[in-house]
């Protein structure tokens, strides 16, 4: 089985630099409080410790 990440947005990027709320948005975050689902894999694991402190995430077993 794969791994899945589900990603929340928990603080606004609003005062953030364009770079953080560039990868907000190719995330696919738009709402605080929006959760999506994303593969787990080292290309958005990047991106996520880059924005670490706007976001959750948590780590689910996907099925395939």
């Amino acid at each position: 089985m794969a791994k899945e990440l589900h990603i929340k947005l928990i603080h606004s990027p609003i005062g953030r630099t364009r770079r953080q709320k560039r990868t907000v948005q190719a995330l696919g975050l738009r709402k605080l409080n929006q959760v999506v689902a994303q593969p787990d894999n080292p290309a958005v694991r990047g991106m996520l410790e880059k924005i670490a402190h706007l976001v959750e995430i948590e780590e689910i077993e996907a099925e395939v």
